[in-house]
């Protein structure tokens, strides 16, 4: 790599760590360079618990609470450190419209060249389909968009309320007592959406009926920025690999439940993804820190690169 062409990624690389860890908007880095936002830290006050710190920083359940092993979910004592993690390795996805990782329990909206946010990437928390209800995986794109929708439930969750002792109307009108909220972003998928909620707390967990819920404050935001046609690619990538100027670097999510759990099936997934982030340079890894990060399964990325490329 030429001396100018390094400096540049440098460069690149330093602003990235500069901005907020925690914004959920970030200039889209080169090609080159996988990674974008920082880690940070807060402390804890009396009375958070790390479901309140995720929804204030923009986190989901799940993700935080991954990435706090050493913290109680419901209790963290006044003062606590708790680390944020906003720094994220890019999908190894074309890097267009919206991509949601489904193991990660996140989105990605990278804006086209007509939007204002060209150059940059969108990403927020989501909750996914519970096991009995999938979210399905695979390109599609946003049909249409509606404001203070109402909600018709179908028959197999109908079913499923009357069973579990709370029936549910034939349509449920706008407004507060809505699951779907104010926002609703139909997909071409029939009977799939991305919309907001009346239970913000399940955000960042399996707990829909396979649609993808956001907090209504991130979905106020990105609801207008996404036009209908808009291609969607819903992936499961439980491992991500990516350079952070000439660091490689590793990122673990806990496979769905569904997925296989054995270790020698997340190693391998592991040595893939590194394998698409490097493609044909040579680079020498540290074995036993893709071992430690394969069982942690933090979330967090860690690098995983001797020297330079």
């Amino acid at each position: 790599m030429n001396e100018c062409r390094l400096l540049s990624l440098l460069l690149t690389a330093l602003l990235l760590t500069l901005r907020p860890a925690v914004a959920a908007t970030m200039i889209l880095p080169p090609a080159e360079i996988g990674l974008v936002g920082a880690i940070s830290h807060v402390e804890a006050n009396e009375e958070d618990t790390l479901l309140d710190i995720a929804r204030r920083y923009d986190f989901g359940q799940e993700e935080i609470v991954l990435a706090n092993p050493d913290v109680d979910r419901w209790l963290p004592h006044q003062g606590a450190w708790v680390r944020l993690p906003g720094r994220h390795i890019l999908p190894q996805v074309a890097r267009r419209g919206v991509v949601l990782n489904v193991s990660e329990m996140r989105l990605y909206y990278f804006p086209d060249e007509q939007s204002m946010m060209t150059g940059h990437v969108i990403t927020h928390p989501v909750s996914i389909g519970r096991m009995d209800w999938l979210t399905p995986l695979g390109p599609t794109s946003i049909i249409a968009k509606k404001l203070d929708p109402t909600w018709t439930p179908p028959a197999s969750i109908k079913k499923e309320a009357m069973e579990s002792g709370e029936p549910l109307p034939d349509v449920v009108p706008a407004g507060p007592d809505n699951p779907l909220g104010r926002y609703a972003i139909r997909l071409g998928r029939p009977g799939y959406l991305i919309h907001s909620t009346n239970k913000p707390f399940g955000v960042g967990m399996r707990v829909t009926h396979g649609c993808v819920r956001m907090y209504p404050e991130d979905i106020e935001r990105l609801f207008p920025e996404v036009p209908v046609g808009t291609p969607v690619q819903i992936i499961d990538q439980p491992v991500k690999a990516g350079w952070f100027a000439d660091t490689l670097y590793i990122e673990v999510h806990p496979p769905l439940e569904e997925a296989p759990q054995d270790e020698q099936t997340r190693v391998i997934q592991a040595m893939e993804a590194i394998h698409q982030a490097v493609g044909r340079e040579h680079v020498l890894i540290r074995g036993a820190t893709i071992l430690k990060a394969v069982r942690e399964q933090s979330g967090v990325p860690v690098p995983i690169s001797i020297g330079f490329r």
